[in-house]
């Protein structure tokens, strides 16, 4: 049986803190959630950070009921693998819109967890497997890509030093979950897989 080190190279595990940037509750969990129960077993902190509530994801649902169902499945979510500070930006779910709004929104959040990885979704148009991509993933994704660096660039958004949220250059790798050609794994075999298995099952809807 073949190991994720044998087909990939691990991804280095020396650092502290996580970013994890997505545009809808369960994005993550269908991605990278089993690695992110590893990194939290290893002590590593790790925040969630999501452009949208889902609230457009349930066809028979409102999107004002569906908004507060799929937040607290999110938290309930990250809760099974270790994570307790889930944020909400706020972005319309099925319209999030790939600019300056959505780059200053990640760049903020970068700057107050100061992370050392970055992990979102892939942002190209393929995914992996050959599946088409969803629109809001790829705008979440590329600004997340962006932000990374906008993030170390005082004179980009400068408002946010007024703010009081200094550069943060510190970001060593940005990862793509569901990337078509992947670079890197994680091998999340045993109770890291069963812990993003169980986070996954938290979004019932």
């Amino acid at each position: 049986m073949w190991t994720v080190d044998e087909l990939l190279p691990a991804l280095p595990e020396d650092w502290e803190r996580c970013l994890a940037v997505a545009a809808h509750p369960d994005d993550i969990e269908y991605g990278a959630a089993s690695a992110i129960a590893r990194w939290t077993a290893q002590g590593k902190q790790v925040t969630y950070l999501l452009a949208t509530r889902g609230e457009a994801g349930i066809d028979a649902m409102h999107p004002d009921q569906a908004a507060p169902l799929r937040e607290e499945e999110q938290r309930a979510g990250a809760r099974e693998v270790g994570v307790d500070v889930v944020e909400f930006l706020d972005h319309r779910d099925g319209v999030v819109e790939y600019g300056s709004d959505l780059r200053r929104d990640i760049v903020r959040a970068i700057r107050r967890h100061r992370p050392d990885v970055i992990v979102s979704g892939a942002f190209t148009v393929r995914m992996v497997g050959g599946m088409t991509n969803q629109a809001d993933h790829r705008a979440v994704g590329l600004a997340t890509l962006d932000a990374a660096r906008d993030a170390g660039n005082r004179w980009i958004f400068p408002e946010l030093v007024d703010e009081g949220l200094p550069p943060w250059g510190g970001v060593r790798y940005v990862c793509f979950a569901g990337a078509e050609r992947p670079t890197h794994g994680v091998d999340v075999t045993g109770e890291p897989l069963q812990r993003g298995i169980a986070s996954l099952a938290a979004h019932a809807e």
